[in-house]
């Protein structure tokens, strides 16, 4: 193997970054490029997909120059990415016939509610590990199908691609040679048999989806072609694709059953590995496919938060609660308490454990004593509230026993989230002493496939303690305020449009 820096490119739901690591796993170089949210219609949410691939290629090159790395020293090129969001493109011309729709958009959401009354559930699930349900890629595709005269013409004539921004980016960035994607990205479609590991025609013909081109799914540590990255001059093998949350795990070394890492972006995924074997997975909860590497498939019981970071951010741009991220901090830690106040961050309905649609976000419990630092406070609450009943979801239906939960991403900078977090579940939070766990784990499996590592105890070698937050809220107020949380989500239920 020659090279000395491994390139990570993490494609999320508001940026696209690029990453140098070195032979230690360190971080040497970051670039970041955002994107335009689009927002056609309440409930709808879409990317430009030739945005995303500029962005991609600008940000590679801007890592690469600005840590002065020599192009020719850059080993191979690992792809990790946000999920669900689905990009159809037209495969004569290779231009995208819509703009992605993210996987927030819940366009699908009549079609799935059809589907589940007819009673195709059972089938969905038993195949595909996945409820029913608009988050998935599978509803999104056919309301383009149904809806968009370009996807339906394409569709007709046999030309219509689609794959999750994995697929998007690497069959662009090797010139159309490569079309695949990874098990994990496959899995979270709503159309591949989480079992076989293949593409379930019948699910197929069932989202009214025949005759559409999709990628060959691959183990995530396999090659997935050699990229032209024309801002350096050179090609590069890209030797790892996996779907962000999946990467975050391997990231923090989740590699045996029982591990369990929750990661705190726009939304949150909560995911405990369960191993080599696929099985039910609880209420409220999925199965999905963690990696494949070796040859070999793992497996994760997963829970999906709508919005946890995405709520703070609203109440910083739309509301103007607070200016930064540590203000907010500052804010909640300035009352001893929330004053009975709840946030119910339903902007795109709820997700697991209890996938609840067609309701909107509500603040509760204000009061003439309520001012911003108690909504500031319980946006912050409302990301550890809904990690507590996912928990307990995977908990009480799956037997799990979780000892403790790894953290990632920008929410869990926050300490004062950490520790009520540790709080509500009565569990010790870790921290990593290092960002951008998608971007490293996503390296870790690629280079391993590739032989830039030589095995996972090299990887162990250099990790380093994570920050730890040891639960001590006494019993009787975490009853208290776990049950009124529980009460303000019922509201927001009971409310349902």
């Amino acid at each position: 193997m020659a090279g000395r820096f491994l390139l990570a490119l993490d494609q999320s739901t508001q940026s696209t970054k690029a990453f140098a690591l070195d032979v230690s796993g360190e971080i040497v170089a970051k670039a970041s490029r955002p994107h335009r949210q689009y927002y056609p219609e309440a409930g709808r949410v879409e990317h430009d997909p030739a945005e995303i691939l500029a962005n991609a290629r600008a940000a590679l090159a801007e890592a690469v120059d600005s840590a002065g790395i020599d192009p020719a020293d850059i080993a191979a090129l690992c792809v990790t990415n946000q999920r669900e969001t689905i990009v159809a493109w037209d495969a004569e011309t290779g231009r995208p016939l819509h703009n992605a729709l993210v996987w927030q958009d819940d366009r699908g959401a009549p079609l799935c509610s059809e589907l589940e009354a007819k009673g195709f559930g059972p089938l969905v699930r038993g195949r595909t590990g996945l409820a029913i349900d608009p988050y998935y890629s599978a509803s999104k595709l056919a309301w383009l199908a149904r809806n968009s005269e370009p996807v339906r013409a394409a569709l007709a004539a046999g030309r219509l691609m689609a794959g999750t921004m994995d697929a998007w980016l690497v069959w662009n960035l090797t010139g159309g040679e490569v079309f695949a994607t990874d098990y994990s990205n496959a899995s979270r479609t709503m159309l591949f048999d989480a079992r076989e590991l293949r593409w379930d025609r019948e699910l197929i013909e069932l989202f009214g989806l025949g005759g559409i081109l999709l990628p060959e799914p691959r183990c995530s540590d396999a090659g997935f072609g050699e990229a032209w990255l024309p801002g350096l001059g050179i090609t590069a093998p890209i030797a790892g694709v996996m779907g962000d949350s999946h990467a975050a795990l391997f990231g923090h070394c989740g590699w045996e059953a029982g591990d369990a890492k929750g990661s705190y972006g726009t939304g949150s995924s909560l995911m405990l590995n369960i191993g080599p074997a696929a099985a039910e997975p609880p209420k409220g909860v999925v199965l999905s496919l963690a990696w494949g590497s070796c040859g070999k498939p793992s497996y994760v019981f997963e829970g999906n938060i709508h919005s946890t970071g995405y709520t703070m951010t609203w109440l910083r741009d739309k509301l103007g609660i607070f200016a930064t991220d540590d203000e907010a901090e500052r804010l909640a830690r300035e009352i001893p308490d929330n004053g009975g106040v709840y946030l119910v961050p339903a902007f795109s309905g709820l997700g697991a454990p209890y996938w609840e649609h067609g309701i909107r976000a509500t603040i509760t419990g204000l009061s003439h004593g309520s001012d911003r630092r108690h909504v500031a406070r319980a946006g912050l609450e409302s990301i550890a509230y809904q990690v507590m009943d996912l928990v307990g979801a995977m908990a009480a239906n799956a037997g799990a026993e979780f000892s403790s939960l790894h953290v990632d991403g920008g929410p869990s900078r926050n300490a004062f989230l950490m520790q009520f977090q540790a709080d509500m579940l009565r569990l010790p939070v870790l921290v990593p002493p290092r960002d951008e766990l998608s971007a490293i784990g996503v390296s870790y499996m690629g280079g391993l496939g590739f032989g830039f590592w030589r095995s996972r105890e090299e990887i162990l070698g250099f990790q380093a303690e994570p920050r730890r937050f040891e639960p001590s809220m006494p019993s009787e107020t975490r009853e208290k305020l776990a049950a009124e949380w529980k009460s303000a989500v019922a509201q927001a239920i009971s409310r349902k449009i």
